[in-house]
This record gives C-alpha cells, structure tokens and sequence, in this order.
C-alpha cells in the first residue's frame, strides 16, 4: 500500500492526531496535496479520517468487545488501524472482505507482520454483526442515559451535560439529541467574501445569515480563493457573525483604534480588518503562538493596509494603548467546532474548563481595562459550555460594577444578518448570544458585548 493511497493518508492523520496532538483539520489538506489524490480519493480519505475521529469512542467499545480486551492494553498505532477498519466496516459502503484485507494490508506495511492476525481476527468478529446489532449490544451495558447516549452519538459523557446545561439555560433542553447529530454531520464549507474588497462570485450562493457569506458549491474552494487572491477566505458563518458583531454594533468612527488580542489563525481578523478599511478604522492584531501568527499575516494578505501583527501574551499586550473595540476571541475547549474538529472532543476533559476559564477571565479583564470610555469589547468562544460563556462574563462584570454595561448581542446579530436568527433569550436575561449547529448551521459560538461607560 503506497503513501498515496487514501487508507495511508487517512491512517498517517490518525497517527499524528493521537501521537502529536495534531489537528485533523489542518494536517489532512497538507497530507492529501502530498500523496497527489485526485478528487475521489481525496474525498475518501477525507471521509475515512473525519469519520474514524468523530465516532472513536463508539469504535472503541465495539472493538474492546471483538477483541475481549481493554483499548489500553493494544498497542497505539494498531488500535488506530482497528478504528480506521471499524469505521469502513460500520459506517460506509466498503464491502467487508475489501475493509479487512485492505486494513491488514496497511498494518503489515506500516507496522509489521506480527499484528496482522490479531487485526484480522477482530475486524472479521466485527464484520459478522451489523451496526445496528453493535450498537444495540454497548448500549445494553451502558450505566446510564447520558452513557447511551455518548455510545449511540460518540460523545464523552461530561460534553454532552455541558450541552445539555447550555441549551437548557435557553429553555431548549429537548434540543440535544438533535445537536449530537448535527456534530456528526459534515458541515458544508462556507466561504468569508471581505467586504469592499471582493464581490461573491454569481455561482456562490449566499450564506442564511451572514451578509459577507458564501456557500462553497462543492469539491476544493480553493481556485475561488486564489482567484480572489485571498479576498474570499473559508470561514464558518458563525465565525463570520461574531466578527461583524463587533464592528456593525455602532456606527464606526473614522480614526478608531481596534484590536484583535487573540488573532489566530486569522479568519475573524481579516474580516475585521476589511471592516475597519472601509470604515476609517485602524486594526491591530496580536497572537502569542509564533505559528498562528504567521497563518494571521497569510491571512491578511488579501487586505491592502498594514496591520501589525505582535506575538505577546494577551493579557500584557492589551494595556500598551486604548482601543474602541477589542475582540477577546479567547482560547477555549472549542465544543462548539466538533463537525469541523472532531477530535477536540476526546482531547479534551472536564479538568480543562478551570483553567481556560480563568484565563478567559483575564483576558477579558485586561481588554475592558484597554478600552476607551463608549468602547466595546466582544467576548468570543467557540464553546457553549456556560463556565467558558456566561459564568466569565457574569464574573467579571460583578467585579467591575458599574464601569461596564452588557449590550444585546443578539439584537445586534438580528440586525445584521439577512433572516432573523432563532436567539432565545437566556435565564439569566443578558445579552449573550449562542449559535447552535443544529438550529443554525454554525459552530456553536458564543457572544457577549461589553461597553465601558463613558
């Protein structure tokens, strides 16, 4: 099996996501452009490898009950070989004789000899039920509801009571399951059109809500992006709402100062900057990853201004000027993406929110301590989970008091997206508004606008 067969690209992003905490998303296009896959192939292995990542935990159980052992206890690199067999087996239509003798061949030429009977031998257990029979029997040993549910959904158990909380905090709890599934779905890639700078191509349709939005009519966007020379940029929709949040919530002035303090990878950041050209505003970004700065000025390309782009900590770096606007698209554990990034929802565990949270809270501190008396700052994660959302913003401002008011985020968004967007308003009657992929067809974006008092 040669390096440029779609089962090895597929398997070698497996290994690297697993071994290197590599995400799939940004590895997969550099490892199919590398193996020279057409159109097909590169589409299977697209489909292999975000398929394997999404429903790993239900794999893993099937397999621990082909194999009669712990996960644990097989070594690294053939259990992902297992997963990637398991997945051909019970989710696609590969035939079963093809997914198994392709899955040993892949194993004897990059691992060795010596496993090939063992993944044989399950893959073969597997194949003899059908997937309705597999998953009847994990979810008969499940302990609980919420258990069953991360089996028959491939969710870990403490993500799906974070949704559960966070969409009950709506009055929509109902809505889970039906949010579980659209994190399964393949998204479809939307495409950012900058304003002022490009105009979206006739044969692009417009996205529902944005009004910068495009939606990719299929196969590789990237000729549309060359052409636009980078002017027309992959970008979520919900990505797109957040940025235009900050800069349409009131009229620009020329001159203002804005700030994007946690840049990477540069989407939302070329939007703004477009958003400031046209308005007379000046843009500045700042990112502490000296990688996902460089993908911030690859970003920028396409804009005609000079945006300075610092690499500091954004908890220092806000309060060296004062800014009209700051967006705070802050660091989180990014449940809101899993369509787009599958494998953040086994990467990630409950012991991760503490420590995001406080830094989400400093961040935010430190862009309110940077802000000019009428100015803005927009609070963005890529999360529902309330502890990254409402609970920072609720804490803060009970900190500053008065020197902060919380604006409507969600009549802000309603105002400039082109059809209403369902935004219940939360319990706890602020501002805040939350995306959803299965009410919206965005990533799960959050929204908070804060103003300091003049």
């Amino acid at each position: 099996m040669s390096r440029s067969d779609p089962r090895r690209v597929a398997f070698d992003t497996l290994r690297a996501v697993a071994a290197s905490d590599a995400y799939a998303n940004l590895l997969l296009p550099v490892e199919i452009a590398r193996a020279g896959l057409d159109a097909k192939d590169a589409a299977l292995a697209t489909e292999l490898t975000y398929g394997t990542l999404r429903r790993l935990g239900t794999y893993d159980a099937i397999i621990e009950a082909a194999a009669g052992r712990p996960t644990d206890e097989i070594d690294e690199d053939v259990l992902d070989a297992l997963r990637l067999g398991a997945h051909q087996l019970l989710s696609t239509r590969i035939a079963s004789h093809a997914a198994v003798h392709e899955t040993v061949a892949l194993v004897r030429e990059t691992i060795g000899a010596a496993p090939t009977g063992f993944v044989n031998a399950v893959l073969r257990r597997i194949s003899r039920d059908t997937p309705g029979e597999w998953l009847a029997r994990i979810e008969a040993a499940a302990r609980s509801d919420d258990e069953r549910r991360g089996l028959a959904y491939a969710h870990p158990v403490w993500v799906i009571r974070a949704f559960r909380r966070a969409l009950a905090a709506e009055g929509r709890a109902d809505e889970l399951e039906d949010l579980l599934r659209a994190d399964n779905a393949s998204p479809r890639v939307s495409l950012a059109v900058l304003p002022g700078l490009a105009d979206r191509p006739a044969e692009l349709a417009p996205t529902r809500y944005s009004p910068v939005g495009a939606l990719s009519a299929g196969g590789d966007p990237e000729p549309v992006i060359r052409a636009a020379g980078g002017r027309i940029r992959v970008q979520d929709e919900g990505s797109q709402l957040a940025a235009l949040a900050l800069s349409r919530a009131v009229p620009v002035t020329a001159g203002e100062r804005w700030l994007d303090l946690c840049a990477g990878p540069g989407g939302k950041t070329a939007l703004l900057a477009a958003e400031a050209l046209a308005g007379g505003a000046l843009l500045e970004a700042n990112e502490i990853a000296p990688a996902r700065a460089g993908l911030v000025r690859q970003a920028l390309a396409g804009v005609p201004a000079d945006i300075a782009v610092s690499e500091e900590d954004g908890r220092s770096r806000a309060g060296r000027a004062r800014y009209d606007r700051i967006l705070v698209d802050a660091p989180c554990t990014g449940l809101g993406a899993l369509r787009r990034r599958p494998e953040a929802r086994w990467r990630k565990s409950p012991a991760d929110v503490a420590a995001l949270a406080q830094l989400q809270r400093e961040l935010l501190e430190s862009a309110l301590d940077a802000l000019t008396p009428g100015g803005i700052v927009a609070y963005v994660t890529c999360s529902p989970h309330l502890a990254e959302t409402s609970a920072v913003v609720a804490e803060v401002r009970e900190r500053r008091g008065d020197d902060i008011e919380e604006l409507d985020a969600r009549a802000v968004l309603q105002g400039l997206a082109s059809h209403p967007l369902d935004l219940p308003t939360p319990a706890d009657g602020t501002g805040r508004a939350q995306l959803w992929p299965h009410r919206h067809g965005t990533d799960a974006m959050s929204i908070s606008l804060l103003r300091r008092r003049a």
